[in-house]
């Protein structure tokens, strides 16, 4: 037996108001009292996209529509807590349920709500030219460089940590903007993009020495912001002399990139993980710090993010050594140190964090955990990371799928064969939107 003033719950991940909500609610009148509920903006990003406003400006929001009884903040996508909490009579939603994630939340209300005889109405979903002209401008906005260049700083103040793809085209861009998990009791998706230099490099066909210069580099990224909307991190090398390095950092904050990682290295390039198996040498302290100051004097906005990149348990030159240029950095001006290794197991860089954070809570830690890949997300967590970069993996797996495909044509003399390992063109074409 239903009460006499029966709960309608809906919840909103907004940042304006149209015709579509405002049909939820007043189909909503119709059955008792309207509770909305706003969802958190560490929620929100993990399934839809990042919010233009606050929570609390998302509450106000929700508030000045007529005749809703009661706004909450719902902390979790799932609807297990909120309506423990309520204990609905019914939950009112939109009939967009067609991407995984909306089915495993419309399963999730409805296991919650048959525990205890609650009921789930589904409205038809208002879609029409003034709601997609809404949606799109919403989109355009998070592309926006002013916008875009702040995210990061933000994402480091709502997640515990920053999950970060690496990305070299527009299409891997795609990839990285839409890819999201749906499973049970989990949806989630990537954070920020991470452009590499040796990424970058590899898909022209060059060398990974800093010989695809900035003009070139600067089209890369061109390409992946026309079509996304999360926030970029930059991989600057060496960031070259400290005056060509002011120019790459106004380029890149005028862009809105959110951030640049350089290392403490200097001469011709070679990659990390070599290690000491090629010729590499460290920059000095006092040199390097005088180009993260330069790089800071030069930015214009408090948004962008100059990111020091630590050579030193690479280079086998010891802990203290790396804590030693982690503090002078900061000192220098630094917003994030990166600390890199090449060991198969994390535990020299599980000590740098846990020493470092012994005398630093605040600032952030960067870690790329291409041959420590065995720990966990969470692990690094719990030792102080607030940026996991995942910095060459798309790449890698592109390469072998394709050769694969070159050889299976070449052996068979046709494309049969390898067709069914193959993404239909219609799937790719979806992916790639159309104004």
């Amino acid at each position: 037996m239903k009460s006499s003033n029966p709960i309608v719950y809906t919840c909103f991940c907004t940042d304006v108001i149209h015709d579509g909500h405002l049909n939820l609610i007043n189909e909503a009148k119709k059955y008792g009292d309207v509770v909305v509920g706003v969802l958190c903006d560490s929620e929100m990003i993990k399934y839809n996209r990042f919010p233009l406003k606050t929570t609390e400006q998302r509450v106000d929001l929700v508030k000045s529509i007529p005749d809703i009884k009661q706004v909450i903040i719902q902390d979790n996508m799932l609807y297990d807590e909120v309506v423990k909490k309520l204990r609905p009579d019914y939950i009112i939603h939109g009939d967009n349920w067609s991407e995984d994630s909306m089915k495993v939340i419309r399963k999730n209300i409805l296991d919650v709500l048959d525990e205890y005889g609650g009921e789930l109405i589904e409205v038809p979903y208002t879609f029409n030219p003034a709601v997609q002209k809404i949606d799109r401008q919403m989109r355009e906005k998070l592309a926006m460089p002013e916008l875009r260049r702040a995210r990061l700083r933000q994402l480091l103040d709502i997640v515990p940590v920053v999950k970060t793809m690496e990305v070299h085209s527009g299409l891997t861009g795609l990839i990285v903007e839409k890819t999201v998990i749906a499973e049970e009791d989990n949806i989630d998706q990537f954070d920020a993009m991470w452009i590499s230099s040796l990424c970058d490099s590899t898909e022209k066909g060059k060398p990974d020495i800093e010989l695809v210069d900035m003009t070139s580099r600067f089209r890369t990224i061109n390409d992946i912001m026309e079509v996304t909307t999360k926030p970029i991190i930059f991989d600057g090398d060496t960031g070259g002399i400290a005056e060509h390095f002011v120019y790459t950092v106004r380029s890149l904050e005028r862009m809105g990139v959110s951030a640049v990682i350089i290392e403490d290295k200097v001469g011709l390039k070679k990659n990390s993980l070599f290690g000491t198996e090629v010729e590499q040498t460290q920059d000095d302290i006092e040199h390097f710090c005088e180009k993260i100051s330069a790089g800071k004097n030069a930015q214009l906005s408090d948004d962008f993010m100059i990111i020091a990149r630590i050579e030193s348990l690479i280079l086998e030159q010891g802990m203290d050594d790396a804590l030693k240029r982690a503090f002078a950095f900061r000192d220098a001006g630094a917003d994030g140190i990166m600390i890199h290794s090449r060991r198969k197991e994390p535990d020299e860089i599980l000590e740098f964090c846990d020493k470092f954070r012994a005398e630093d809570k605040e600032t952030p830690i960067v870690v790329v955990p291409s041959s420590f890949n065995t720990i966990t997300e969470e692990e690094l967590i719990e030792h102080g990371v607030n940026i996991v970069i995942y910095a060459n993996q798309l790449l890698r797996a592109a390469f072998p799928a394709m050769q694969n495909a070159a050889k299976s044509i070449l052996k068979h003399h046709r494309a049969h064969e390898i067709d069914e390992e193959l993404l239909s063109i219609k799937d790719i074409i979806t992916l790639i939107d159309e104004l």
